[in-house]
């Protein structure tokens, strides 16, 4: 392949496309929580992925595992974490069975705040793809979003 091949031009022009339409949906729903809610897209994201933990074997995430999921480095997760527990919308404790290990629950303050974000969130969501969806350069990667499921969700 060369620089001005056509299979190398099509794959950066739809990479350009997929980068403005995630950052179109990820601006309106910022404003969204914002406004609403005084979140952020992340820490939303930080409280949903959390809020999902359980108590069965595996159901809790270690900070790496978080960090994965929220698609930030170890370090600007742990920050995070510590905003929404001075927030008191988290609490962090030690693992009962590895003193190294450190968990993060969600409180019930944070539940309640993630229950009423959470239509906030997905209207926005709603909203910025109908608004993506107008313009000939993003329609097919909304289509594509939404034909998406995701195993074992409904």
């Amino acid at each position: 392949m060369t620089a001005t091949d056509p299979a190398l031009t099509a794959l950066a022009q739809g990479w350009c496309a997929l980068s403005l339409l995630h950052g179109r949906i990820e601006a309106h729903i910022e404003r969204t929580l914002q406004t609403r809610h005084d979140l952020s897209v992340r820490e939303y994201s930080l409280l949903d992925v959390l809020s999902r933990q359980h108590s069965g074997e595996g159901g809790h995430l270690q900070m790496k595992q978080v960090a994965d999921a929220v698609v930030l480095s170890q370090s600007a997760t742990t920050r995070l974490v510590t905003r929404l527990e001075d927030r008191g919308l988290l609490t962090r404790y030690l693992c009962r069975t590895d003193r190294r290990g450190i968990y993060t629950d969600v409180t019930e303050t944070g539940l309640k705040l993630l229950q009423e974000a959470r239509p906030t969130n997905d209207t926005a969501l709603r909203e910025a793809l109908d608004e993506a969806a107008k313009h000939p350069e993003l329609a097919p990667l909304v289509r594509v979003m939404e034909s998406l499921r995701v195993p074992g969700h409904a």
